[in-house]
């Protein structure tokens, strides 16, 4: 598809919505471990477990049918070890992932290497790296002078040669992203670095606006769900309590002789 179609990508961790993207025709589901925010309340990343990792794969495999399905490595699944990326890859792929994402150019080229060697697909990931970036640097645009623009152009080299199928680039300048896209000759999919990618990719509960904690700048909202969801669960609170719900279409009821009979046996 690179320079011939755009990718969709949206990042999606429960059965339900998942089915409603691949009916969608959305082309890749990502688990992110963004899901440690969305879906558990966690202030970042940091904590997200593999077994979170793999029950959220579960649930969106389930409801896959079309697309391709990527799951995060969390924090420190692959960072420490060879053999600990390997082996946390390969839940993943059981879980029911088509492929694996982790974080990290250059440094983390030999352990891309390793997996795509044994058989498991790799999407890369560099810019704004959620899992170690924001504990060094904080939230920022990367890639704005010119010595991180070459940082990351050879770190989208190596995870190249090192056998990504696919490159992530969150948060980089537009100019870098297009630069990378045009050097590199697999996808590179977007999260804000603009409309030069070959793909783009938003955690679905920013693309309905259902997640109010954080509202980036690159997430365009094509509803505004929250407000929505907000005043249907205030119209059923007010419906309670006035005894509008539930109403007789709402209800189930006995056979009439039944109930005859029942009044007749309890004296009533």
């Amino acid at each position: 598809m690179k320079r011939e179609k755009k990718i969709s990508v949206v990042t999606s961790y429960d059965y339900t919505l998942a089915s409603l993207c691949d009916r969608a025709g959305i082309d890749v589901m990502l688990v992110g471990d963004s899901a440690g925010m969305v879906m558990l309340g966690y202030d970042n990343t940091v904590s997200v477990t593999m077994d979170q990792m793999c029950m959220f794969t579960q649930a969106v495999s389930r409801a896959r049918r079309d697309a391709l399905l990527v799951s995060d490595m969390p924090f420190m699944s692959y960072q420490a070890s060879v053999e600990d990326a390997l082996r946390n890859s390969g839940r993943l792929i059981k879980a029911g992932a088509d492929a694996v994402k982790l974080e990290g150019g250059v440094a983390m080229a030999k352990t891309v290497r390793a997996i795509v060697d044994v058989g498991i697909p790799v999407m890369g990931h560099i810019g704004l790296q959620p899992q170690t970036t924001m504990l060094s640097e904080g939230y920022k645009v990367q890639g704005r002078t010119k010595e991180s623009a070459i940082k990351l152009i050879e770190d989208a080299k190596s995870l190249e040669d090192a056998g990504v199928f696919s490159i992530v680039l969150e948060m980089t300048s537009r100019e870098v992203a297009q630069i990378i896209s045009e050097t590199v000759s697999v996808p590179t999919i977007g999260i804000g670095s603009g409309a030069d990618c070959d793909g783009q990719v938003l955690v679905i509960q920013d693309l309905l606006g259902m997640y109010e904690k954080i509202r980036p700048k690159f997430a365009k909202r094509y509803m505004n769900l929250s407000d929505d969801i907000t005043k249907s669960l205030q119209d059923y609170k007010k419906d309670i309590e006035s005894g509008a719900f539930p109403a007789g279409e709402n209800s189930f009821s006995m056979n009439k002789d039944e109930l005859e009979e029942l009044r007749e046996q309890i004296g009533s």
